[in-house]
């Protein structure tokens, strides 16, 4: 599964224990927020998305993108302490 992190963190605390989990995990920092995977599996990113909860507070904000699920895009955001997860479907074909 294909999972990208982008990171927005309330502080440099969090910043930085952030960016280490990811580096455990075996993501690769692509850009100045955003963190790319290729290798994960189902199993793995819930005991992933349980560290960052661990360190992150109400004020960091967490996106992760992963495909495929269920054979779409999800996102999963951590916001305010909360996760939410979206699955992003394409559009129903037009009825004539």
């Amino acid at each position: 599964m294909f999972v990208s992190v982008v990171l927005d963190p309330g502080g440099e605390e969090s910043a930085r224990q952030l960016a280490e989990i990811l580096l455990t995990w075996g993501f690769e920092k692509v850009q100045r927020a955003c963190w790319e995977s290729a290798t994960i599996q189902d199993q793995n990113l819930v005991k992933l998305k349980q560290e960052i909860d661990r360190v992150t507070d109400y004020y960091d904000s967490v996106r992760l993108y992963q495909y495929p699920v269920e054979g779409v895009l999800a996102v999963t955001v951590l916001a305010k302490k909360r996760w939410k997860r979206v699955l992003v479907r394409p559009p129903a074909p037009k009825k004539q």
